[in-house]
């Protein structure tokens, strides 16, 4: 009796099938281990890049868009690598604007970390204390590095905090001038906070208004506290402060074209001294005519100005003139400041006498001749 072999299926039956999907999925594991091998490999290597190369990422910008740009740019050699790159190693990351600044050999990797971190250039931009808003103003709206319009209305008078502020590429103006305004209410809190007792100015604003006095009186940082004296023993009195520098600032309020930088100006442009009819001229800020203390700063003042109004020194002085040094003299009583003053126009009138015969002998003194 013929005796019948039930033939097995083609291709191995279910097993067959698994076994083949195993053998799928280990040339799959061992391609994709390959790939990123070599992935990686790519990504850490030093990039083409010959020299340190700034680069901007404009603020909504795709990752394909900054791929094409970077290897325009020579950062990296191809756009594909940083698109799959930032999808396996930053995909929960987005790039952040700003302008980046890439070493030389920089990689892959490390140009999609300092993107991803947010790790842009920062431009330095430094307000000097006693700066004016104008001033300000002028230096934010023809930076190069902000963006957008200036805000409207301006800020006022003593509102901006002096500093160096390090701003990225990019940043608005808006937002400069509101970090700014920012970091004056913190100060003022803290040191308004912390003032000695008793001292004659009321509120934080009349603080400020006296700091910015004070800020404009003297460059010299270790005579802010004295300065500060003077003008609280004044308004304790009650003196007129005759501030210098608040008649300035009232013609130039009042008269712009008197003035260049805060400061007064001939026709010509060349600086000048305070006129006799400008002691008498009535603006709101002239402190030889009004009492106690202007309207509004005069400046932006720092806050070792504000700390200076906020802790004066302990001083009876009433008084100060410039001493011949930079620096100013201090008296308590009218009699002492009279003799300081008639000493400082004696340095003045030597200044004057030295420079006038300086210039007489370089009239006189023939040019050297050449071989």
């Amino acid at each position: 009796m013929a005796r019948f072999e039930r033939q097995r299926p083609r291709g191995g039956g279910f097993w067959g099938f698994i076994s083949k999907v195993v053998s799928l999925l280990i040339v799959l594991a061992v391609v994709g281990f390959v790939g990123m091998f070599a992935l990686q490999a790519e990504t850490s290597r030093p990039g083409p890049s010959q020299q340190a190369t700034d680069f901007v990422v404009e603020r909504g910008a795709s990752v394909n868009t900054i791929g094409r740009g970077l290897q325009r740019a020579g950062v990296i050699r191809d756009a594909r690598v940083f698109r799959v790159a930032h999808f396996l190693y930053a995909r929960n990351g987005s790039v952040q604007a700003g302008e980046y600044g890439f070493p030389a050999h920089a990689s892959l990797r490390d140009v999609l970390e300092m993107m991803v971190s947010g790790r842009a250039l920062q431009h330095p931009m430094t307000f000097p204390e006693g700066i004016t808003v104008a001033a300000a103003m002028r230096m934010i709206e023809q930076s190069d590095v902000l963006t957008g319009p200036m805000p409207s209305p301006l800020p006022p008078e003593g509102s901006l905090m002096p500093d160096t502020y390090h701003v990225q590429r990019g940043m608005t103006r808006a937002a400069l001038i509101q970090q700014m305004q920012d970091a004056h209410e913190r100060a003022i809190a803290q040191i308004w906070a912390a003032r000695d007792p008793g001292i004659p100015v009321t509120t934080p604003e009349q603080m400020v208004t006296l700091a910015s006095i004070v800020e404009r009186e003297t460059g010299v940082g270790s005579e802010r506290s004295q300065v500060a004296a003077v003008f609280s023993n004044r308004l304790r009195r009650p003196m007129r402060l005759e501030s210098d520098p608040t008649i300035i600032y009232g013609v130039c309020k009042q008269f712009p074209g008197r003035c260049r930088d805060g400061r007064l100006v001939e026709e010509s442009g060349e600086p000048r001294v305070i006129r006799q009819s400008e002691i008498a001229l009535v603006t709101g800020y002239n402190t030889y005519r009004i009492d106690g203390l202007p309207p509004t700063p005069i400046c932006n003042p720092g806050r070792d100005a504000m700390l200076a109004v906020a802790h004066p020194a302990n001083s009876n002085a009433l008084y100060f003139v410039a001493d011949g040094s930079g620096g100013h003299v201090f008296a308590a009583t009218l009699a002492e400041h009279q003799a300081n003053v008639a000493r400082w126009r004696q340095i003045e009138a030597q200044r004057l006498a030295a420079e006038h015969a300086a210039g007489a002998q370089r009239q006189a003194t023939p040019a050297a001749a050449h071989p």
